[in-house]
């Protein structure tokens, strides 16, 4: 008796009938980065890229002030997360890359091909010095900025602290581009989206979270406390 078309189907294993993949599987994520150091990063950022935006006229001079004031203040948070914080976001982390930096640099000079020189953490070395140059040139800036608002440089004569307070936000936006460009770089030579990190606090990979307290409260304390401290001085 010949089997139908039927029959033959109904007679097929589970082996035999294999579900085709499917391309939305979740991949496997590590929370690398707390919510606090993420929302620093972008107060940060915003805050500097409005105070350079208002920089010029009087109209808006009051909202550039208290932007650079508000860059002190998360600077000072900042400092004060990598000290008492958790070992994630300690600022040590980034000292001791910068620490290996001669190390890594005589390994440059007397290896034979440019094959075996650690290029990752060369550009680790590169990141983190960005990033510590970042903080400590807004002691300069918010400084020279706040001279400049209370008119220290009258006793002197000329317009010397505008310029310096120029200077250092000519430089600053300098290094915040190079910034942008290592890490647009090096999401093109390791195929990864290097910001990701900073937007979500997660990177693909199995294995357990680096960071174990997301502390989402204290990073809605933070930009609560920004937002209040805007309205006070403009409002």
């Amino acid at each position: 008796m010949k089997a139908t078309p039927y029959r033959d189907a109904m007679t097929k294993t589970p082996a035999m009938t294999k579900m085709p993949a499917t391309s939305d599987t979740a991949r496997p994520t590590r929370l690398v980065t707390d919510a606090p150091t993420r929302m620093f990063h972008w107060l940060f950022a915003l805050s500097f890229l409005g105070a350079y935006l208002t920089a010029d006229g009087e109209r808006l001079r009051l909202l550039h002030v208290t932007l650079g004031y508000t860059m002190a203040g998360l600077l000072a948070f900042r400092l004060l997360y990598g000290l008492l914080g958790p070992r994630q976001a300690s600022l040590g982390a980034l000292w001791r890359k910068l620490a290996n930096a001669p190390l890594w640099l005589r390994a440059v000079s007397q290896s034979r091909s440019l094959a075996s020189i650690n290029w990752r953490q060369g550009q680790s070395l590169l990141m983190a010095l960005a990033v510590v140059i970042l903080l400590a040139m807004v002691i300069p800036l918010t400084l020279s900025g706040y001279g400049t608002y209370n008119e220290w440089g009258d006793f002197l004569g000329g317009d010397w602290l505008e310029e310096v307070h120029e200077f250092f936000g000519e430089a600053y936006l300098f290094v915040v581009l190079a910034h942008l460009g290592l890490i647009a770089a090096l999401s093109v030579l390791r195929r990864k989206n290097q910001a990701l990190p900073m937007l979500t606090g997660r990177v693909e990979g199995s294995g357990p979270n680096l960071v174990k307290k997301n502390r989402i409260w204290l990073a809605i304390l933070l930009l609560l406390a920004v937002l209040s401290y805007g309205a006070w001085e403009i409002i």
